[in-house]
């Protein structure tokens, strides 16, 4: 048997990190079992659905590395891969409508005509009553041929499920295990709005069977779904059911479902601030999962093979995955320090380049000093965005200075003549590397019967503005003789010496 399971967002917002968990583990099923990979879209949202939603959708699980198998984005029909399409929700209406006429002409399906303020006095009473408030089928006694004549007139009206009133419904779930819902508990919900353009939970039914998916994998916030769904099936005498699996929801560290109060929640955020595509992915899938020896890094190589072989569905968590934005920081800082000097700089550049330290285009001379510059904070980098901050003054024309670090550290008496000194032991030497200009510096220090900090920190601040930053003297090899020369003499410049 081949599995088939499918990620259905509805393109009314940005790809939020618990879509992203449900894509991921949906892939993660898919490549381990060898089966297919679907991407749906549900949009029938019309208020709220829109292309900028949906490009977002695809751009951000194209940036975490999910590819998917069948669905819009590949090359086909109406830009769609897959012989079940169309894979839009309101490209498929016709299928839709005719379903609806089926359960209606079987009795499983009725015409509601009540008004807002017919449901809103329902939901009053029972609320009085202490029920729980619910539609109560007073429509479904209008006998079909006068609801058709009523319809036919232009009364406003929806569609509701018949549901039965006996019995119950139960699912066996991969990750609840066995959850029972009775019938008498349920509603006659909406299958189809006034509008004419089908509810979440009828297409999704419908779509899930016409497209053979064999596991429903999605967020433990839909389990109250699955039974209406499944009433569904059994109207349509449909007897292969998919296998469902709800996940745990995201929570965020004060025990409240994870929001926008939390931080960052989209994965376009994440992108955004400078968090690599491999640590995102590898940290989703531990948000409610885990291996049974609760390994927390996997090799991204070949596409995460690693994690992919490991993934079990049954391995899943009942309890809801908490958010640790620090523990993802230092997950991000790991795979960072992991970067090879080319994709560090490849991974910062675009960052560097809205900063404005740099053009699209640099030269290769350019682009090695920003190399070697990198490379003496790439310990410090725990998300790419940090970088503009931390080599920044290697790029400025002109010193930036920190007014406090002048204060501290220049203003202080003998400083300038520490700058001086320094500055014409330095041009004694062929080229400036870390070696020679620290033997250069404790030198002139001992010589002079100064305590090396004395030296070190005047000549710091002097050429970067700041008190804290990479190795110093390293720091004087990358920048070269010149640029730290003429650096020396203009901080003189700063305390009126020059």
């Amino acid at each position: 048997m081949s599995f088939r399971v499918r990620f259905a967002p509805s393109p009314t917002g940005f790809l939020h990190v618990g879509g992203a968990r449900t894509a991921l583990y949906n892939w993660l099923f898919a490549r381990h079992h060898g089966g297919t990979f679907i991407l749906r879209i549900e949009d029938t949202d019309e208020a709220r659905s829109t292309d900028e939603s949906m490009t977002a959708i695809l751009n951000g699980l194209r940036w975490l590395g999910l590819d998917w198998d069948e669905g819009p984005g590949l090359a086909g029909p109406q830009g769609s891969k897959g012989e079940y399409g169309p894979y839009y929700q309101m490209l498929r209406t016709d299928i839709y409508r005719k379903h609806l006429d089926q359960l209606v002409a079987s009795g499983k399906a009725y015409a509601c005509f009540c008004t807002k303020e017919d449901l809103e006095q329902m939901r009053t009473r029972a609320m009085l009553a202490k029920r729980p408030p619910k539609y109560d089928g007073r429509c479904r006694e209008i006998p079909r041929t006068k609801a058709e004549e009523r319809i036919k007139n232009g009364e406003p009206h929806v569609f509701r499920f018949a549901r039965p009133h006996e019995g119950s419904v139960e699912i066996q779930d991969v990750v609840k295990e066995t959850v029972r819902f009775e019938s008498e508990l349920l509603d006659d919900f909406i299958i189809m709005k006034s509008s004419g353009i089908p509810t979440f939970m009828f297409a999704g039914a419908i779509d899930d069977h016409l497209m053979k998916i064999t596991h429903v994998i999605r967020g433990d916030d839909h389990l109250s779904n699955t039974p209406r769904q499944i009433q569904l099936f059994d109207a349509f005498g449909w007897k292969e059911k998919p296998l469902y699996a709800h996940i745990s929801m995201i929570h965020g560290p004060d025990g409240s479902r994870l929001s926008k109060r939390h931080g960052a929640t989209s994965i376009e955020e994440f992108q955004r601030e400078g968090y690599l595509p491999e640590v995102m992915l590898n940290y989703l899938a531990l948000l409610g999962w885990s291996t049974s020896d609760s390994q927390q890094l996997f090799e991204p190589a070949e596409h995460f093979k690693e994690l992919v072989q490991k993934f079990e569905l049954e391995r899943c968590q009942k309890s809801p995955a908490v958010f640790d934005m620090e523990k993802l920081k230092w997950m991000n800082g790991v795979y960072i320090r992991k970067l090879s000097r080319e994709d560090l700089l490849k991974r910062t550049w675009p960052y560097l380049v809205s900063a404005g330290l740099v053009g699209e285009n640099a030269d290769e001379a350019l682009k090695d000093y920003i190399h070697r510059a990198l490379m003496l904070e790439q310990e410090k980098l725990v998300r790419l965005s940090d970088a503009p901050g931390l080599i920044d003054f290697f790029l400025h024309d002109k010193v930036v200075f920190d007014p406090a670090a002048v204060t501290e550290v220049l203003n202080k008496e003998g400083a300038t003549l520490v700058l001086k000194g320094v500055r014409s032991e330095f041009e004694k030497l062929p080229q400036l590397t870390a070696p020679n200009t620290e033997q250069a510096c404790r030198d002139y220090a001992k010589s002079h019967g100064l305590k090396n900090g004395q030296v070190f920190h005047p000549v710091r601040v002097a050429v970067s503005g700041r008190t804290k930053g990479p190795s110093l003297f390293h720091m004087l090899e990358v920048m070269g003789k010149e640029r730290v020369l003429r650096r020396l003499q203009e901080a003189c410049a700063v305390v009126n010496v020059i």
